[in-house]
């Protein structure tokens, strides 16, 4: 992947006891980590302007994850067991780098794995913070807040619900306007939030055109289901490690956990990839001619995502955690680069409240 870093973003290809990956980082080396995991399509370079505005005294740490960037090839993700590639390659790097407790930042996919981290190792966790992030039911198949699947299959999640058009894209290396499935449009209209194009628009689209494609990358497998849309999970790669069908008691492990870190849950008031009525959701596309047959809402309602943590963390502070939400006036799906000011004010608050509470 050829896009530079900015000054004060230090990069480097390491190679710990599960991957091999190019790592960025900012701060000094013997500051408090703050890890940062990207989300799908994208890679480590979507954090670094973040990254360089953490206080003083903060090491922020970003890696290409499995699938993306400059992450070696062939490191595929088994998506039977969730995000649990994902989450061992965290715990892997933070061990390499001799940090035992970090923080943790998570944005779409990320936001996913983060939710994954809290249940699998909280006690390395001293906060979370979930800017635009995935339910912790996943993507796609399920009806209400409560993570029920519309079909026993979990019909409409996995590598089906990727939009071929932009698999092709992306496959291209399309940089164009031309059509509106290219990359660029989908980063203009689902990602950024009109009006908003970030001024590293090129190098965060090469990030984009970056990831690793195929059967077992993504868009990943799947299979057929006499379900509408006639789609179910297949067992490789990111957008299957998010189905719900790889997802069954990860809730209840989270609120079981002893240790709870701290959360911040800040997102975009006009984000449309993680909504309630999300653009890319099957009931959607449905609605909208994108895919045939829609069978109506009652058959397959949309999923609704932001209820379905806002219940998550209303059941976690009443299990003996801690949370704050916040909606970003303005913003779409990362608030990080739209609106800096605004999220720096809440996420530098949560890092330093949460050092000046945490035991021993």
């Amino acid at each position: 992947m050829s896009v530079a870093v900015l000054e004060g973003i230090r990069a480097r290809m390491l190679t710990t006891a599960r991957l091999t990956t190019r790592v960025l980082f900012s701060g000094p080396d013997d500051g408090i980590p703050v890890l940062f995991i990207h989300g799908n399509f994208s890679s480590a370079t979507w954090w670094e302007e973040t990254m360089l505005r953490l206080p003083p005294g903060y090491r922020g740490i970003a890696p290409d994850q499995r699938g993306f960037g400059d992450a070696e090839p062939g490191a595929r993700v088994d998506a039977t067991r969730g995000m649990r590639d994902f989450v061992d390659d965290a715990i892997a790097l933070m061990d390499h780098l001799g940090h035992e407790r970090f923080h943790l930042a998570g944005n779409s996919l990320g936001g996913v794995t983060a939710w994954w981290m809290m249940a699998e190792h909280p006690d390395r966790l001293v906060s979370v913070t979930l800017p635009g992030a995935g339910s912790p039911f996943g993507f796609g198949g399920t009806r209400d807040a409560r993570g029920t699947p519309a079909n026993a299959d979990f019909a409409g999640s996995g590598g089906g619900l990727l939009n071929p058009v932009l698999i092709e894209g992306v496959a291209r290396k399309d940089r164009s306007l031309d059509t509106p499935f290219s990359p660029r449009n989908v980063l203009r209209l689902l990602v950024w939030g009109p009006p908003f194009i970030p001024a590293r628009e090129d190098d965060l689209l090469e990030a984009m055109l970056s990831i690793h494609l195929g059967d077992r990358d993504l868009p990943g497998d799947w299979v057929e289901s006499p379900n509408w849309p006639y789609f179910a999970p297949g067992r490789w790669g990111a957008t299957n490690a998010m189905s719900p069908k790889y997802a069954a008691g990860l809730v209840p492990r989270i609120l079981a956990a002893r240790r709870k870190p701290p959360v911040l849950w800040i997102y975009g008031a006009q984000d449309v990839a993680v909504s309630d009525n999300a653009a890319s959701d099957p009931a959607t596309r449905g609605q909208r001619g994108l895919l045939a047959g829609y069978p109506g809402p009652e058959r397959y309602p949309h999923q609704p995502m932001m209820k379905q943590i806002r219940l998550l963390l209303d059941d976690y502070a009443g299990a003996g955690g801690r949370y704050e939400e916040v909606a970003v006036a303005g913003s779409g799906h990362v608030p990080f680069m739209s609106h800096p000011v605004e999220f720096d004010r809440s996420f530098h608050r949560h890092l330093e409240r949460a050092d000046t509470d945490r035991p021993g």
